[in-house]
């Protein structure tokens, strides 16, 4: 029978190695300042639907939302083993906060169809909201488990997951569609193969391939660079190495609902906290001694 599993990944700032040029005054991050790696738990996430696509068959398709850069994640998805990577990339949509970007995603995942599963990693690491899961299955009308660590049993239509509660789990029962969110202890993911990294490392999106074209004919008309797409693009495709690329008008989405004119989040202050004191100190079990240690934090302004 098989399933057909959609992967939501993103690409982050390596948030390992803040600077001070990380953020910009308007309280955005400053990406431009931040090395861009694979989001951590997304990883785990591909790995959950490699795991059901290889034991019950059927397909894997990795969707990001982006700018052109994220296909690098793409990429890294095809190489451990996913059937399809699509990537949603549009000026409009810059700036989004979690409501817009799940309305976004969960457009995209319209767009695809007679979906099984949707797969997203609990959180990722710029942001630390864990909304954009719980978001897509709102919008796109699907029952949602999140902190998902295993799955139990799959027959037909039925799925039993374990997820997660912080201090022990449980087991959940569920119909298809549904949407999981998965931690970082579901699995160990997958390297990715020396025969799919060969196979796939010219795996181009579109604008990608423009981008290469315009590089290696800079003194070329117009007409000669664009008929050297065109070939360039049927290659691909015949070649099974087209990455996917989709505008916002791709996937019918109101523009409302995208971008700065759809996040109702607002940046109120940006504050750079330092951390001075080195050491630490010991504080005694008594009541005098902890009256004592809150006194010294409000006069320190570190509560209060």
């Amino acid at each position: 029978m098989g399933y057909h599993s959609v992967v939501c990944v993103k690409q982050v700032p390596d948030t390992s190695n803040i600077s001070g040029e990380a953020m910009k005054p308007d309280g955005t991050v400053n990406r431009a300042a931040l090395a861009a790696i694979f989001n951590p738990e997304d990883l785990h996430a591909l790995e959950a639907a490699l795991d059901i696509r290889d034991a019950y068959g059927g397909t894997v398709t990795v969707l990001s939302m982006g700018p052109l850069g994220a296909a690098e994640v793409l990429r890294e998805c095809l190489y451990r083993g996913a059937d399809r990577a699509v990537l949603v990339t549009d000026r409009r949509a810059a700036a989004s906060d979690t409501l817009a970007t799940s309305y976004i995603l969960a457009q995209a995942v319209r767009k695809l169809k007679d979906y099984d599963f949707v797969f997203c990693g609990r959180q990722a690491i710029d942001g630390d909201t864990a909304q954009v899961g719980p978001q897509m299955a709102e919008k796109l009308g699907i029952a949602q488990v999140t902190y998902f660590e295993k799955l139990v049993e799959l027959d037909g239509r039925t799925v039993r997951v374990r997820r997660n509660v912080g201090n022990g789990w449980e087991i959940l029962e569920g119909r298809l569609p549904l949407l999981l969110t998965v931690l970082d202890t579901a699995n160990e993911p997958r390297p990715a193969s020396a025969r799919r990294v060969m196979q796939r490392k010219r795996s181009r999106a579109v604008d990608e391939l423009r981008k290469e074209i315009a590089a290696a004919m800079p003194g070329a008309s117009e007409d000669e660079r664009e008929n050297a797409f065109a070939d360039g693009v049927e290659k691909l495709k015949m070649a099974g190495q087209l990455i996917e690329q989709w505008n916002l008008d791709d996937i019918a989405a109101d523009l409302q609902w995208c971008g700065l004119a759809g996040s109702p989040t607002k940046v109120h202050r940006v504050q750079s906290i330092v951390l001075t004191k080195e050491g630490f100190t010991e504080v005694p079990p008594t009541e005098d001694a902890i009256r004592t240690m809150i006194h010294e934090l409000i006069v320190d302004h570190t509560l209060g």
